[in-house]
């Protein structure tokens, strides 16, 4: 038995506080279990609009585009990378017969290559399963990794005042070493071979070495090209390199691009899915983590994931990793 010896009698809230913290230590022994930090919990249904036992899921990508996970100060997971949580609701959703259709309610201005690819595999692997019609409507932004992601799509719709396009690739290597001169710090390097060390932020890139660079990030724009080619079927591969410029589209100009299949509004793209697959009533559902409120179409619960272009730790060891992005980046 745990006592506490003191001068004073202890209070009952100090000594109940107490005996809860020796009952979080022992827990092995005792069938309390205390969480400290927040945890993530399984995903739970949750009807916003209509009614049926016919469903349409309502899945939102927004924010940035990646991989990368949200942490509590503790360090805890509290949220999955935008991958590992579309591969959850995907599983989810296959698991229901109900589900006839899938609403993306993109507001992106994309983010790193592969995670935006990654979750575009992702619908069109779950296309190909489940014979599910997908539907993409913009809200204020479906740039870059953004429309990357709306290529899965079956159709896209865009709000009056929404952005599209972007299309292209960047990639930023931070140079310090003007800065290094002045402090008067420097870096040894011992190499094997001499690009080892191309993308350090002490000295410039050779001419070589960015014209490597600058067949990486080609290669990566071409397959964006080829992805929006391949499912936008009105645009062929050299109608796609005009547009594929980098600039930013409105909606109406999207349309008449043929970036987009429409103009209108969410309730729109509901309408339009519930007459394409004859549905007479339907219920558009969502999938939440418990303790989020969601209350109707518009709500949401995505934070906005914040990615450093240059991803810079600042520790002992600097750590300059390249980041290669479809994302809008003015």
């Amino acid at each position: 038995m745990i006592q506490f010896r003191s001068k004073h009698f202890l209070s009952k809230k100090t000594y109940l506080t107490l005996m809860l913290s020796s009952l979080v230590i022992f827990n092995s022994c005792t069938l309390l279990n205390v969480n400290l930090t927040p945890t993530v919990s399984a995903l739970k249904e949750k009807q916003v609009y209509g009614e049926g036992s016919n469903k349409i899921l309502l899945v939102d990508i927004q924010g940035t585009i990646s991989t990368g996970s949200s942490r509590s100060p503790l360090g805890s997971i509290v949220e999955t990378g935008m991958p590992a949580k579309f591969r959850e609701i995907i599983e989810k959703a296959e698991d229901d017969d109900d589900i006839k259709g899938l609403i993306l309610r993109i507001n992106s201005p994309g983010g790193t290559v592969t995670a935006s690819d990654l979750i575009y595999h992702e619908l069109k692997e779950f296309k190909e399963r489940s014979n599910i019609k997908v539907y993409a409507v913009v809200m204020d932004l479906a740039a870059s990794g953004g429309y990357y992601v709306a290529m899965a799509a079956d159709k896209i719709i865009a709000h009056p005042t929404s952005i599209t396009g972007s299309i292209g690739v960047i990639a930023l290597k931070p140079t310090v070493n003007g800065l290094m001169d002045k402090l008067g710090v420097g870096v040894d390097v011992v190499k094997s071979v001499d690009k080892k060390d191309f993308m350090a932020p002490w000295r410039p890139f050779t001419d070589e070495e960015r014209r490597l660079f600058q067949e990486t990030i080609d290669g990566f724009h071409q397959r964006f090209v080829e992805i929006i080619a391949e499912n936008r079927a009105e645009l062929s591969i050299d109608q796609v390199k005009k547009l594929a410029d980098g600039r930013i589209f409105d909606s109406q100009k999207s349309l008449e691009n043929n970036l987009i299949d429409g103009i209108g509004y969410l309730d729109d793209a509901i309408d339009s899915i519930q007459k394409d697959l004859g549905l007479e009533t339907m219920s558009v559902i969502t999938y939440f983590r418990p303790g989020n409120y969601k209350n109707n179409i518009y709500s949401s619960f995505n934070k906005t994931t914040n990615i450093n272009l240059f991803n810079m730790k600042l520790s002992p060891s600097l750590d300059f990793n390249p980041v290669f992005l479809y994302l809008w980046a003015p």
